[in-house]
C-alpha cells in the first residue's frame, strides 16, 4: 500500500471517484473545506461527473485544468475531487459570480458543468435552513445555538444531495477550449528595502533597485499572461 501511495498519492480519491462513492469523497472534502454544505456537495458531484466523463485523473502538472467561475464552497469540492489546485497551477479563477466549472485536458477537450436554480430548491425544501444561512452567514446576527443547528442543517443536506440525479442538478455540455499555457517559473531578487526574495516578475523598480510589491507602496495589479494560475484569473 505505502509502494502505491508513492506512486500515486491520490489513488485512494480515485478509486472513491471511479466507484462513485460521493459521500467518501464528501467528508473527505470537508476537511479541506472545514464544514459540511449544499455547494461543497455540489462541487463534489459536479467535480466526479467531469473527471468520469472526460477519463481523466491529476498528477497535479497541469496536465488537467480546472476553470471555475465562482469563489465559494464549490470550488473547493472541485478543487479536492479533480485535484487542481491553486498551488500546482491547475487552477484558474474566472470571477464570473456562476457557480459553474470547466475541466479540461491539454489537446482542449473539455467538459463544463453548471449548477442549475439550487437556490430556489434549498428554499422550497429547507425553509429553516435557509433562514438560518440568512441570520448567521449573511446577517451575522446568529447565536451559538443557531449556528449549531445551521451546520446540523448542512451536514444533513449535503449528504442528502448526492442522492438527487445530477440531471436536476447540473447542466453538462462538452466544449472545446484554448488551454492557457504551462505555468511561467521565473526568477526571484532580493527587495532592496525588506530583503525578502520575490519573484522577478512581480518586482518593481525604485531608485535602480528592486523593490517588492508591498515596499514600493502600489496596488496590486496582475498582469496578463503571466501564469500564476488562480492569481493571474485568466481574464
Amino acid at each position: 500500500m505505502e509502494d502505491k501511495f508513492v506512486q500515486n498519492p491520490r489513488y485512494v480519491i480515485e478509486d472513491a471517484i471511479k466507484a462513485r462513492d460521493l459521500p467518501r469523497l464528501l467528508a473527505k472534502a470537508a476537511e479541506l473545506h472545514g464544514h459540511f454544505c449544499p455547494f461543497l456537495a455540489l462541487g463534489v458531484k459536479a467535480a466526479v461527473q467531469a473527471v468520469n466523463e472526460l477519463g481523466v485523473s491529476s498528477t497535479g502538472m497541469e496536465e488537467v485544468i480546472a476553470i471555475v467561475e465562482t469563489n465559494n464552497c464549490f470550488s473547493d469540492g472541485v478543487q479536492f475531487v479533480t485535484g487542481c489546485s491553486f498551488g500546482n497551477n491547475a487552477l484558474i479563477y474566472r470571477d464570473y459570480g456562476k457557480t459553474a466549472f470547466t475541466l479540461a485536458k491539454r489537446n482542449g477537450e473539455a467538459v463544463r458543468v453548471s449548477v442549475k436554480d439550487i437556490g430556489r430548491l434549498l428554499e422550497e425544501r429547507e425553509p429553516e435552513a435557509q433562514r438560518l444561512f440568512q441570520k448567521v452567514v449573511i446577517e451575522r446576527k446568529g447565536t451559538n445555538e443557531d449556528q449549531r443547528r445551521l451546520r446540523e442543517n448542512w451536514r444533513r443536506i449535503g449528504f442528502k444531495m448526492l442522492d438527487i440525479p445530477d440531471n436536476e442538478l447540473f447542466d453538462v455540455t462538452r466544449v472545446a477550449i484554448q488551454v492557457p499555457a504551462y505555468s511561467r517559473i521565473f526568477a526571484s531578487v532580493k527587495c532592496s528595502i525588506c530583503g525578502e526574495n520575490v519573484m522577478e516578475r512581480r518586482a518593481r523598480v525604485q531608485n535602480g533597485q528592486p523593490v517588492c510589491i508591498p515596499c514600493s507602496g502600489q496596488e496590486y495589479n496582475q498582469l496578463a499572461g503571466d501564469g500564476i494560475s488562480l492569481a493571474r484569473k485568466d481574464n
